[in-house]
């Protein structure tokens, strides 16, 4: 019988296959201290938690190619034996909650041994310390399995390679849409073996000790606006901020570096609702207030950030864009069921509801459908115009480059136009984004 951490090839060209594609379903694929990850030993990584199985498969996309990595999941989505059968052949454990009944709870100690046996044998483990999954960019309170497993398998390991713990967190641009970034941001391995003298003499207060640790790292490792009560003002200020923390930090802008100065506005958030909570009130009445003024100007607040365009540079933009039209026409009739399908399915076939899991579900049927769809569409192509062999395979494989740059062609067209509003309402001296430019000044003056 194989055992849950071989690596049958099966396996192996499906997680190839998988990740080529998930590199490409951002626009922005971003990894930070790889060289943290380490060969050789036991290893268990802990990712944050808030876009279902993009999070683990970003861990597997990081992962050293040789090392499959063993997750454990919510039991509930095991009933289904079709799924079950998927599940195990991703690698996938159940770990039971107290919603999965408590008569069910003791099958955990079977699963745990398993995991135990499994960083014995010097494989990877890949375990939500959150216990569960949540939208809001912000961590949520740590379940104790993962440091149970942890010390369990140390001490079986004794003088075997250390078992160590991988903080990983994880951001993304958008927890829905196509084509945003993704960082991934991989944090120093936490030594186990630090904590087993501590352990054998208080393991209560020793594991509290080793999930601070983790829940620190994390920390500098991922967006937490930790609050509980003003988590859309926080989220509000972080991106009304985020240019002008960028500037005054002297970072590069980049995405990884807008990233840094979202984490920096969020540590001061905190700081301020500790210690100022009365600015935070005054943040989220002129942070409801400026949203509202965007809306009745239809504009976004990058919008608000740059100077208006000159008539000369509006000028050349609408030339490139209209120029380019034919090829972003070329990309969208290549395109328009491979991108817009899986999204249809999601909203009105499956019709789910928990944004968490929207970019699963895309993904997930877009690595079906898209090859199917662009096979089909070659061989239309083969059968309408009489071309030659290399034509058609340069069909087959343009059709999908062709399609990411009609997205960008898209984006950028909408970019344009509101380029070309805010003109307008600056040269009309609009009372309202007067007005919107005041709040955005005056909230970032009380972050600064």
């Amino acid at each position: 019988m194989s055992n849950i951490f071989d690596y049958p090839l099966s396996f192996s060209l499906v997680r190839d296959y998988v990740v080529f594609n998930f590199k490409r379903y951002y626009g922005e694929y971003i990894v930070i201290g790889r060289e943290n990850i380490p060969e050789n030993c036991p290893v268990i990584f802990a990712p944050n938690h808030i876009n279902a199985l993009m999070d683990a498969i970003a861990v597997h996309s990081v992962a050293p190619y040789h090392i499959p990595v063993i997750f454990l999941a919510r039991a509930d989505i095991f009933k289904n034996q079709t799924a079950a059968k998927i599940l195990k052949f991703t690698k996938i454990l159940p770990a039971f909650r107290m919603r999965d009944g408590i008569e069910n709870l003791g099958k955990n100690n079977e699963v745990f041994e398993q995991c135990v046996e499994i960083l014995h044998k010097n494989k990877a483990l890949g375990i939500m310390p959150e216990g569960n999954q949540g939208e809001q960019r912000k961590l949520r309170p740590f379940v104790k399995g993962i440091f149970r497993i942890a010390f369990d398998a140390q001490q079986k390991n004794a003088t075997q390679p250390n078992v160590k713990i991988v903080p990983v967190g994880i951001d993304y641009g958008d927890l829905a849409k196509f084509g945003k970034h993704i960082i991934i941001n991989i944090g120093i391995p936490i030594e186990v073996s630090d904590y087993m003298t501590a352990y054998a003499e208080n393991a209560v207060t020793t594991t509290n000790e080793i999930r601070e640790k983790l829940k620190e790292d994390l920390n500098e490792l991922s967006l937490n606006l930790a609050t509980e009560t003003h988590y859309d003002c926080f989220l509000k200020v972080t991106e009304v901020a985020n240019t002008s923390f960028v500037e005054n930090l002297h970072l590069p802008d980049k995405t990884f570096y807008r990233f840094v100065a979202r984490q920096h506005i969020a540590k001061k958030l905190v700081q301020l609702e500790k210690s100022e909570p009365e600015k935070i009130k005054v943040l989220e009445l002129l942070c409801l207030e400026y949203t509202e003024l965007l809306k009745k100007i239809h504009l976004r607040n990058w919008v608000l950030e740059k100077k208006a365009e000159s008539n000369a540079t509006i000028l050349v933009e609408s030339f490139m864009l209209f120029s380019t039209f034919p090829v972003f026409l070329f990309g969208l009739l290549c395109n328009f069921l491979p991108f817009f399908l899986p999204v249809y399915i999601r909203k009105f076939v499956m019709k789910a509801q928990y944004e968490g899991f929207f970019s699963t579900l895309q993904f997930g049927i877009g690595i079906f459908t898209f090859p199917l769809f662009y096979l089909l569409q070659t061989i239309l192509f083969c059968y309408v115009i009489a071309t030659p062999w290399w034509a058609i395979l340069l069909f087959f494989f343009l059709q999908y480059p062709f399609g990411k740059w009609a997205l960008r062609w898209n984006s950028e067209t909408k970019k344009f136009r509101a380029k070309v509003r805010y003109k307008n309402l600056t040269q009309k001296n609009s009372s309202v984004l007067i007005e919107a430019q005041k709040m955005r000044t005056q909230i970032i003056r009380i972050i600064s």
